[in-house]
Formats: structure tokens, sequence, C-alpha cells
């Protein structure tokens, strides 16, 4: 095996196992983290990181065919959709009054709900 040769296949195995590794740790996130949006954030990184590094090894195990076009061609439309599916998720939630934690000595907004705070009580009832 030549050195340029070397070269690609070390680097393809380093992304592929990268990329693996992302992966992982982001379905580990998935289980572990407390709320959804420390869930959403391990998704995204995985999703998005994971996945370009993945793709980027199999394009380098694959050299210059048709298979790496294509692996091009899934990887762009991953790159594309995968963040707008999770800021969709997250607008969405967003918009329904789910909101990000705060930290401990930091006041709340008034009349706006947290995720992690209870549900507010409705005045007269």
């Amino acid at each position: 095996m030549d050195i340029p040769a070397l070269i690609i296949e070390v680097l393809s195995w380093v992304s592929i196992v990268t990329g693996s590794f992302l992966m992982i740790v982001s379905g580990i996130g998935l289980l572990r983290f407390p709320d959804f949006w420390s869930r959403t954030h391990a998704a995204s990184v995985g999703d998005s990181g994971g996945m370009i590094l993945l793709i980027l090894g199999m394009c380098l195990q694959s050299g210059l065919t048709l298979i790496t076009v294509k692996l091009i061609i899934m990887g762009m439309f991953l790159i594309i959709t995968g963040p707008t599916a999770t800021h969709a998720v997250a607008n969405a939630a967003l918009v329904t009054g789910w909101r990000p934690k705060i930290a401990e000595d930091l006041e709340p907004e008034q009349g706006v709900p947290y995720s992690d705070l209870p549900e507010p009580t409705v005045r007269g009832e």
C-alpha cells in the first residue's frame, strides 16, 4: 500500500470512528439529559456532526465513484433537513409555552411558564 492510499485509509477510519462516537454520545445524551431542551441539543449534535463525519469517511472509503456522488447528495440533503427539523421542533415547543430552564439565581419573566417551574396558577381560582 502506498503512502497516499494509507493516508486516505487512516483519514476515512478516523472520520468513521469519530462520527460513530458522536452518534453514540448523542444517543446516551437523549437518555440521560433531564429536559427537552438539552435532549434536543444532544440529538442535533449527533445528527449533524456525526452524520457529516460518517458520510465523509464513507466517501473516502469508496474513492471517486458514483457511490461517492450519491453519498454527497445524501449528505447535502441531511445537512439541510436535520437542523431544519430540529429548529422546527424546538420552535414548536417554544411557541406552545415550553421554555428552557433558567439559572437558580435569575428571576423568571412574569407570566411566562418555564420547563423547570410548576405550572402557573390563574388568579381567582
